[in-house]
């Protein structure tokens, strides 16, 4: 939506500034030791039809990668940034705000600010003297804005600019997200997605005077079926009005600032219409115009580029009758002419994730019909709460040390690759996602050297096939302590948390604090109290036996290093990465990380072992020969998963510069042979002929009262349900595969498999948007 705004007014910013002259064009919303994030922010003057925008920094830089322009330069301190195709028309009055780059610099050397930006020859920087200190994490500040611009808040609405490029395939028709003109609550209401049966709404109110404390009454048109909040408190008593109050942390609002950092997700019943919001009441003030704006529009054709493309129906319903998952459809995001649609794999992927959801699921937030509340009695020995987290794979086992890699996976995606989310809608829904996992960690962490590992008995659970809901066997924790160790276990829960920490550092300050102190005492405890995890939990060896602790104790210490800029933490990496001959790896799995410490020590000190190293890993994964339809084969295990893995470490070296046209190539060959290359998709639910016989116990379930047992394994017809999104184990070295509901070594799914898989697609989404794909 746009706000249209009349004389000097400041607006709240969430960047971090370096106190130099171009606060007012250059937002930082995040940085790390030897790189930040930025969006430039430039008021358009004059209609122009093309455009060229000079950005200098105090010193040269390493790299930058730009979205939304191209990137020319001779001296890396001055770079020229020229329009794409579909967004050199900007107009007079409006806030230009689609371009953004990461820099990248030696992290021993000084923070590179910017000193000038120029756009068509203009600077639009201010002309305070530069300061090159990085950039404060300190609370929000303001920018002040030119007299009637028009802000630009949500990208793209049906006035807007496309921030990535059109596509020019053959249309097809999706639900579109539209708002009325001003004059109603859509001037303080942003509607950025909508789904069957649900929206993601933005609230941006004007704050007329300072307050300490704050509450916010929306009224719907109708009754809804739930809300899901984040940076306020909610209640209601009829599911039509909701008060939201201000949380410990954003209660103080300064007059004469727009407050923007509250939103949530609606959810109603999908045969019903959508709901509109009729009132936004700020501290008893209404400020809506007068009227009622739609929250959701009609049917509109857009384009669609992928071969092989399954669309994102609202339900579907099986020859049986059972109904499967909704899928929220992507009504605000322009597919790009890609050979697949990234957007839908990683929406698809998301709700994979949603179904392995374990304990009380919220009743606004589950778009998976088949699935509801389960294991609400998982407590430690001493009773402790361990609801919550993802069941493992195709059975309801709590494994915490693979649980722990697949969110230190997904989260560094979602931290270095945030674009290929926010492109797709589904950035709130990945941090959501990766924030489960991070809240039972911290519930399992219930000592500064006491952390459960495991909850149920593996063997008792794969000794029933059923629903989770429905689970009535024992299922007892485990933990690791300092007389029982665990390295490893303890090592990735602390990467994990230290990566979810930056994921939530410009979104919830307070949680993310919480997170990085976890990870800290992990950290010190894995340090300190050294031994295998699995040797500790003895039933953990026979299923994800762990071969070492040097690589996670090198992890850890590399992740805590990029969360807190201490250099002791990079100097332990450093020690473990030599105590432990980390410079040559295989693989990158939940047991092995070598690979993973190599590409980020290349990327924190730019230092030529870690560089050589990763380029000797990826290199040899270019090298190798692979099938006959040319997976990259590894292991039958999980063969998609180790090749999915690998493409993400290597697309990870080809940022750096090391060899990124044959990285980026391998990378894309081995995503695209699970999205179907081979004549047929590995993603269930996604494009040509995908599997329909996971080994999966609650897709496989057909809706109750229907019995679920061993008759249903061993039953031939498809799953009840459609398990959108898992990753299943793939084929042999031969190319051969059985879509076997009893073959779980080719056709079982698990959070693991997705992880590395849904992180190397959003890396490819990314460079999709920024038109470097290969």
């Amino acid at each position: 939506m746009k706000l249209f705004i009349l004389g000097l007014i400041t607006i709240l910013s969430s960047h971090q500034v370096f106190g130099g002259p171009c606060d007012n064009a250059v937002s930082i919303s995040t940085s790390w030791p030897g790189g930040y994030t930025a969006t430039l922010i430039i008021p358009i003057t004059t209609t122009v039809s093309s455009w060229s925008i000079d950005v200098t920094f105090t010193a040269a830089i390493s790299t930058l990668e730009v979205w939304n322009a191209v990137s020319t330069t001779t001296d890396k301190k001055t770079f020229r940034l020229n329009n794409m195709s579909y967004n050199g028309a900007q107009n007079a009055g409006t806030v230009f705000n689609t371009v953004g780059f990461n820099v990248w610099y030696p992290s021993s050397n000084a923070f590179p600010a910017i000193t000038s930006v120029l756009f068509n020859g203009v600077n639009v920087c201010s002309a305070t003297a530069p300061n090159t200190a990085a950039p404060s994490t300190a609370a929000p500040v303001t920018t002040v804005l030119p007299t009637a611009v028009t802000v630009t808040t949500k990208p793209p609405s049906p006035t807007t600019v496309n921030t990535v490029p059109p596509s020019t395939a053959a249309p097809t028709t999706v639900a579109s997200v539209t708002t009325r003109a001003p004059g109603s609550c859509s001037t303080v209401a942003s509607v950025s997605s909508a789904w069957p049966g649900g929206l993601t709404v933005t609230l941006i109110i004007p704050v007329p005077i300072s307050v300490t404390s704050w509450n916010i009454d929306i009224t719907f048109s109708a009754t809804i079926s739930g809300l899901q909040v984040w940076n306020a408190q909610m209640s209601t008593t009829n599911n039509i009005q909701f008060r939201l109050t201000n949380m410990n942390y954003n209660g103080a609002q300064n007059a004469g600032t727009i407050f923007n950092s509250v939103g949530f997700n609606v959810a109603y019943p999908a045969a019903n219409p959508s709901p509109t919001i009729v009132s936004v009441v700020f501290n008893g003030i209404n400020v809506c115009s007068a009227g009622v704006a739609p929250t959701t529009g009609s049917v509109v054709t857009t384009t669609q580029s992928q071969a092989g493309s399954t669309a994102a129906p609202a339900s579907v319903t099986t020859s049986a009758g059972a109904a499967t998952s909704t899928v929220p459809s992507n009504s605000s995001v322009t597919p790009l002419n890609t050979k697949y649609n990234y957007a839908e794999v990683i929406t698809k992927s998301l709700l994979f994730y949603y179904v392995q959801r374990s304990g009380r699921l919220p009743t606004n937030d589950n778009p998976i019909p088949y699935r509801s509340d389960s294991a609400l009695g998982d407590v430690g020995q001493n009773g402790e709460d361990l609801t919550g987290g993802y069941y493992d794979a195709g059975d309801f086992v709590k494994f915490g040390f693979p649980m722990a890699f697949m969110t230190t996976v997904v989260a560094s995606s979602v931290l270095d690759y945030p674009l290929g989310y926010s492109s797709a809608g589904q950035l709130t829904n990945a941090r959501n996602m990766v924030k489960w996992a991070s809240d039972y960690f911290i519930k399992a962490h219930v000592a500064p050297n006491k952390l459960y590992g495991q909850v149920g008995d593996g063997h008792a659970d794969h000794s029933y096939w059923g629903r989770p809901e429905d689970m009535t066997m024992a299922r007892p924790a485990s933990f690791i302590s300092t007389s029982n160790p665990g390295s490893d276990l303890a090592g990735e829960t602390a990467a994990a948390l230290a990566v979810t920490s930056m994921i939530f550092s410009q979104v919830n300050a307070t949680y993310s604090a919480i997170c990085l102190s976890h990870a800290k005492n992990l950290y010190t405890f894995a340090k300190q109290y050294q031994g295998l995890y699995s040797s500790s939990i003895s039933q953990a060896g026979d299923f994800y036996r762990s071969s070492g602790y040097g690589d996670e104790l090198a992890w850890a210490a590399v992740w805590l290093y990029r969360a807190t800029q201490d250099v002791a933490y990079l100097n332990d990496a450093k020690a473990y990465y030599n105590q432990y001959g980390l410079g040559g790896a295989g693989e990158f799995s939940w047991d092995s990380k070598a690979a993973g410490v190599q590409v980020m020590l290349a990327k924190l000190t730019n230092d030529p072992t870690y560089i050589n190293a990763i380029k000797s890993f990826c290199d040899s994964k270019v090298n190798q020969p692979k099938t006959p339809k040319g997976l990259l084969f590894i292991s039958q295990w999980g063969a998609l998963r180790h090749a999915s893995n690998i493409a993400y470490i290597c697309l990870q070296a080809a940022d750096l510069g090391i060899n990124s046209l044959a990285y980026r190539k391998l990378a894309q060959q081995q995503i695209h042979y699970a999205l179907g290359d081979t004549g047929r998709s590995f993603v269930c639910g996604f494009g040509t002929n995908p599997p329909v016989r996971s080994h999966h116990r609650s897709s496989s379930c057909p809706n109750k009262p229907a019995t679920c047992d061993w008759n249903t394994y061993n039953s031939p017809a498809p799953n009840a349900h459609i398990l959108y999104g898992a990753l299943v184990g793939g084929p042999d070295s031969n190319d051969n595969y059985d879509d076997n509901r009893q073959n779980y070594v080719t056709n079982e799914v698990a959070t693991d498999y997705n992880a590395g898989f849904q992180a190397a697609v959003a890396a490819l989404q990314t460079l999709a948007v920024n038109g470097q794909l290969i």
